[in-house]
């Protein structure tokens, strides 16, 4: 008797510059999807992963120090279930996928763009993460 195993989705976080928000949103994905989906984020540019990023998840129990900051392009021969904008400039710019991807859309705060000092900044960061992670939740329960 044969095992049938279930096709994995396959979902991609697009943002601006693949630093924070779709870095956030990739790790949170992976943590609350498991084994039903492989998670991809990607930017229109690379920034590389801002390090307050990886700080505040790792508050949260989460290290997505072995991520990577990638463009779209690198993806463009992937049948993605699943794209979710985490900007209205990543949303605007996205280019045509050729799939038969749901798009989804949230447009989250910057937190790359908060100003004042450390603490303050950190505090955006943490905002912005629970933002992201209850979005994640609620994603994952709804579509997986």
């Amino acid at each position: 008797m044969e095992i049938e195993y279930p096709k994995l989705k396959k979902i991609l976080v697009l943002c601006t510059g693949n630093s924070c928000r779709s870095q956030i949103a990739e790790g949170y994905l992976k943590y609350f999807a498991q084994n039903k989906a492989v998670i991809y984020s990607a930017g229109i540019e690379a920034h590389g992963v801002n390090p307050k990023a990886l700080f505040i998840m790792k508050e949260d129990g989460l290290d997505i120090s072995n991520h990577t900051s990638d463009t779209i392009d690198e993806y463009k021969n992937i049948a993605f279930d699943f794209v979710i904008t985490v900007c209205d400039n990543a949303k605007e710019r996205c280019p045509f996928f050729p799939s038969k991807a749901i798009k989804y859309h949230y447009n989250f705060p910057d937190p790359a763009k908060a100003s004042g000092n450390e603490e303050e900044i950190l505090k955006e960061f943490r905002l912005v993460r629970d933002l992201i992670k209850e979005y994640c939740k609620k994603f994952v329960e709804d579509h997986l």
